[in-house]
């Protein structure tokens, strides 16, 4: 059974539950400006390979992963198999387990039942906002978590229907750049969280590893990027205390 929280972690989220959940959609409009077109290039690919609006929604409502769809849409495109398709999607989504445990401490008090709920919202983009709010606030919150995550899903399900509807009507993404939506999202985050210099060190060390890995390892090199450059924070952040 979940603990009480102490009033100073009260404090770090005032408000109903209410009220935080609506902080937390309001928190969501950088991911949703990012999801709306490149969730819409996503329907529209789903479409040419010949999903129909219902299935690329689905696969939108029940995967709820935009690289992982992407590939699973090519992959099928290409008359790949069924196994091929989930093995590929494992090694994609395997960052997320790195996501997950750096958000766990934040929400050591909620009930597992609920965690498990929240889980399946946790993305690349909720990560990087809701990580960097809830560093500056001291804990995380369910709420304002459920606010952001659902926000952003819906989006990003609106969008993929609305690229499905459009099929091959337009000419996706190449002729209004939106292949660059989701690469322009992240730029957009990750300026927003290079505070201090463990948090630059670690975002330089995993660009260069991921980039250095990849021919070598692959889809792994994610993986590999994401450890070193973790450590290589750690380090920096040891080291600036100790200068300082």
């Amino acid at each position: 059974m979940a603990t009480r929280w102490t009033a100073r972690e009260r404090a770090a989220w005032p408000g109903t539950a209410g009220s935080r959940f609506l902080l937390g959609a309001k928190s969501a409009w950088p991911v949703v400006m990012g999801y709306v077109p490149i969730g819409f290039a996503y329907g529209v690919l789903a479409a040419q390979a010949g999903l129909s609006p219902w299935e690329a929604g689905a696969m939108s409502l029940l995967v709820y992963a935009g690289a992982s769809q992407f590939i699973a849409v090519g992959m099928l495109a290409a008359d790949a198999g069924l196994a091929a398709v989930a093995a590929t999607t494992f090694l994609v989504n395997l960052r997320h387990l790195l996501m997950s445990a750096a958000l766990s401490p934040y929400f050591h008090r909620v009930r597992r039942p609920l965690l498990a709920v929240l889980s399946f919202f946790v993305t690349d983009e909720s990560f990087a906002v809701s990580s960097t709010v809830f560093a500056e606030r001291g804990r995380g919150d369910a709420g304002w978590f459920a606010g952001l995550a659902v926000t952003a899903y819906g989006s990003w399900l609106a969008a993929s229907v609305a690229g499905a509807l459009a099929g091959g009507a337009v000419d996706i993404p190449a002729a209004f750049g939106l292949d660059f939506a989701l690469t322009g999202m992240f730029i957009g985050l990750l300026a927003g969280v290079l505070k201090d210099r463990p948090a630059v060190a670690a975002a330089l060390t995993a660009g260069v590893v991921a980039v250095v890995s990849a021919p070598v390892l692959g889809r792994w090199s994610v993986m590999a990027a994401a450890l070193i450059a973790a450590a290589a924070g750690v380090v920096m952040s040891r080291w600036t205390r100790k200068s300082s």
